[in-house]
């Protein structure tokens, strides 16, 4: 029988609004046991200064013009995360073997072979007094890949387990967090016959968090009232989408890829409208985009990340796709899992993959040139 470790998994996304934490049970292989997941929101002085120096950082020169100040803020950003792993520690019972810290992603240019996320696992480990497994996309671009996305290999084994659970009809994996991914997956009895696939397939939440944040004072389109209280301006939209230069799903993304200039002048409402509907046709493309490869075989979709509760984003990729028969969109919730801890369950899988020597990116989901593990682990303490 394989070891079974217990991990937590640390994840902070696009949004830069806090931490989600998740402590999981896996042999890193089939075997998964979801045990705890909390949110820790970071205070305003921290998220401005994230937010701020993010905006800063537009080429790989300004990773050199702001070392100094990327420096001291990811010290304060690992500080923040040992305070959560201690207070995580003397809460629960169980012995965390791992952390799989993500850290704060600050500049993603694959293209140029650079993903700078913000987090020391050498202090992390120093401070908190567990093994620390982080700097995940590395080894993935060194070796020709996009270091994105790197969940696939975990909305796998998620999407076999709720098909053994509930018996039901084999589902593809969304996530629409900052940036949109689809995960096309394959029964584990197949692994070997067929390839999990994956890509980032446009904008998830950041364009609409932007320009709610940029014209009101909330953080966030809750529900999607805003958008559906809005009128879609058509024009705007449909040059919009023929300005996007969307080279290839080979590619991965980041938010700096898009901008919500194009709904400058809108009222809040109107232009929440048409850059929702912006961001749910990249999406239904997407769809359609792995609709037309060979052995495409589900015909339903199973959401997670913080676009899923934005009901009108929803309601307007279906619309989008409303040509398709048989085709369903369905929260990942309602099948006993919490959407919003997805990544961090993920990164505490791909922690305890990491430390096995196992792969977590392969040539079909981030374009590297072989199966490779990654993540670098460290024991300072």
């Amino acid at each position: 029988m394989e070891k079974i470790f217990t991990a937590l998994g640390l994840m902070s996304g696009t949004s830069m609004d806090g931490v989600d934490s998740s402590i999981i049970k896996s042999d890193g292989l089939s075997q998964f046991n979801n045990v705890s997941d909390k949110y820790w929101e970071f205070d305003l002085e921290l998220r401005k200064k994230l937010v701020d120096l993010r905006n800063e950082i537009k080429t790989k020169d300004n990773l050199i013009e702001f070392s100094n100040e990327l420096k001291i803020l990811e010290r304060e950003l690992t500080i923040f995360h040992g305070e959560i792993v201690n207070e995580i520690s003397s809460n629960n019972n169980e012995n965390i073997d791992l952390i799989g810290f993500h850290g704060q992603t600050i500049f993603h240019d694959p293209k140029n072979k650079i993903s700078k996320q913000l987090g020391d696992g050498k202090l992390l480990s120093q401070l908190t007094k567990k093994e620390v497994v982080y700097d995940f996309r590395n080894n993935d671009i060194r070796n020709g890949g996009q270091g994105a996305p790197l969940t696939p290999i975990f909305h796998n084994l998620l999407a076999n387990n709720i098909f053994n659970d509930f018996k039901d009809s084999f589902s593809n994996i969304i996530n629409i967090g900052g940036i949109s991914n689809i995960t096309k997956t394959v029964m584990n009895k197949d692994i070997s016959k067929k390839k999990i696939e994956a890509f980032d397939i446009g904008p998830g939440n950041c364009l609409i968090d932007e320009w709610i944040r940029k014209n009101s004072n909330k953080k966030f389109d809750d529900g999607g009232f805003i958008g559906k209280s809005g009128t879609n301006n058509q024009l705007l939209l449909n040059q919009a989408i023929d300005n996007f230069n969307f080279i290839s799903y080979k590619n991965s993304l980041d938010i700096k890829d898009f901008d919500i200039s194009f709904a400058r002048g809108l009222s809040l409402e109107d232009g929440c409208a048409t850059i929702t509907n912006f961001t749910a046709y990249l999406i239904a493309e997407g769809i359609k985009f792995l609709h037309k490869k060979e052995d495409y075989f589900s015909n339903k979709y199973l959401i997670c990340g913080g676009g899923r509760k934005n009901n009108f984003l929803i309601e307007t990729i279906n619309k989008y796709l409303n040509r398709f028969e048989n085709f369903t969109l369905e929260n990942i919730d309602n099948f006993n899992q919490n959407g919003d801890f997805i990544e961090s369950q993920a990164f505490g899988y791909l922690a305890i993959r990491s430390y096995l020597g196992l792969p977590i990116t392969f040539p079909d989901t981030t374009r590297c040139n072989k199966p490779l593990t990654g993540g670098s682990l460290v024991k300072n303490f």
